[in-house]
């Protein structure tokens, strides 16, 4: 379902890809062509300024073409590419653009002598900056007012308004339906690089929910594995009968390690508080952890949502995994409440040793992420060789019971 938007939304831009060169590019050369080429073939122009310009017309659609199809192959990086136009494309078609101005100046046709240097401005301001474009094309607009009006002042031949006017509006028009159809494919290229950074995201945060849920789970059950297999070996000589019940435990959890692996791998395991808090209550007194629960009946009876559970499950495990891997602890406690419409998960222990450091990665701090961003809070902290982990969620305010209606309570 993914590579198919993916492959949709290629496809999408290839199109429009497709239509902005046939709309830029393309119009730009049909028009040099149709009315630069018309102006040549007229039999009224001198061949002095025919040929020239029929050399200089080629240069200028070929240079114009492939400037432009260069500046679509761009991606738009913050509206500006350092690099500029390609130097040698650019010097011909600017060189061939004077060539087309020259000569129909000189024969006083005020309204094409601007059409090929319009097209050069337009396309060096696709490759420029906001700001640097605006200042170029405002320039270019004031420059062609001059050239006109000179030419008509010295031959009088009183066309000073349209010589001055007219070339500044092309310069005008032409920079506008060049940049349009250019600021549309930048967007759409922006909100595609989007698009693909969005799901590399999704990926990413994917991977590093699975990472954390295996680490919860393979770092529980090896945890306890380990700890059984040391009693066993301690009990296999003074109490056989007691050392084949714990390796028969041993087993269990390897068993039950390997069908959670398989179950977070299909995405199918939930891990809950309840079952959390029960499974520490045992694992706790096979360590020989004297492990006192508090439970708040009201708490348990309390609506919390399925992900909430799983999270302060996630975190009654991590909990329970840090006692027994981080500590000597001969006490445990664990609290669980509702209150100020949070339900609140407190678990402490003794015997914290020197070497022990706060969680980092997928442990505790991974979790503290989690749970703010479902708008709860985890905290822990150190006190002599006291640990204390505790854990807030909101609590879904219960559903209001509709009013009764006018004949709910009328007799019958």
């Amino acid at each position: 379902m993914g590579d198919g938007a993916t492959d949709h939304g290629a496809a999408g831009l290839t199109s429009l890809r497709r239509y902005t060169w046939w709309t830029v590019p393309g119009m730009i050369a049909c028009v040099l062509a149709l009315f630069v080429g018309a102006w040549i073939l007229d039999g009224d122009v001198p061949l002095w300024a025919r040929a020239p310009a029929a050399a200089a017309l080629a240069v200028e659609v070929g240079a114009s073409v492939v400037l432009l199809s260069r500046r679509l192959a761009l991606l738009p990086a913050a509206e500006a590419h350092p690099g500029g136009p390609p130097t040698g494309w650019l010097i011909a078609a600017a060189g061939a653009a004077v060539v087309l101005a020259a000569a129909p100046l000189a024969l006083r046709n005020y309204g094409l002598w601007a059409v090929a240097p319009a097209v050069v401005v337009a396309i060096v301001a696709t490759y420029l900056p906001s700001r640097r474009r605006r200042l170029l094309i405002v320039g270019a607009v004031a420059g062609a007012l001059l050239p006109g009006s000179v030419v008509s002042l010295a031959e009088g031949d009183g066309e000073l308004a349209y010589a001055a006017l007219f070339p500044a509006g092309l310069v005008a028009f032409t920079a506008w339906v060049t940049l349009g159809p250019l600021w549309a494919w930048d967007t759409a290229r922006r909100l595609d690089e989007a698009r693909r950074l969005e799901a590399e995201l999704a990926v990413r945060e994917e991977r590093l929910r699975f990472a954390a849920d295996l680490h919860d789970i393979q770092g529980h059950h090896l945890q306890v594995i380990a700890l059984k297999g040391e009693l066993a070996a301690r009990l296999v000589e003074t109490d056989p009968a007691r050392a084949a019940v714990e390796l028969k435990e041993i087993r269990r959890l390897a068993a039950d390690a390997l069908s959670d692996t398989r179950a977070v791998v299909r995405g199918y395991r939930r891990t809950t508080l309840d079952d959390e808090i029960a499974n520490a209550t045992r694992v706790l007194a096979a360590a020989g952890i004297d492990a006192r629960m508090t439970l708040d009946p009201d708490a348990v009876a309390t609506a919390l949502t399925n992900a909430g559970r799983h999270l302060l499950g996630l975190v009654m495990r991590e909990a329970t995994t840090n006692v027994l891997r981080h500590s000597q602890a001969e006490h445990a406690g664990v609290e669980y409440r509702v209150a100020d419409g949070f339900a609140r998960l407190r678990v402490g222990n003794d015997g914290v040793s020197d070497a022990h450091v706060s969680p980092e990665g997928t442990g505790l701090r991974g979790l503290a992420e989690r749970l703010e961003a479902a708008g709860g809070e985890l905290t822990w902290r150190r006190d002599g060789d006291r640990f204390v982990v505790t854990a807030a969620l909101p609590v879904p305010a219960p559903a209001t019971p509709d009013p009764p209606g006018p004949a709910d309570g009328a007799t019958r």
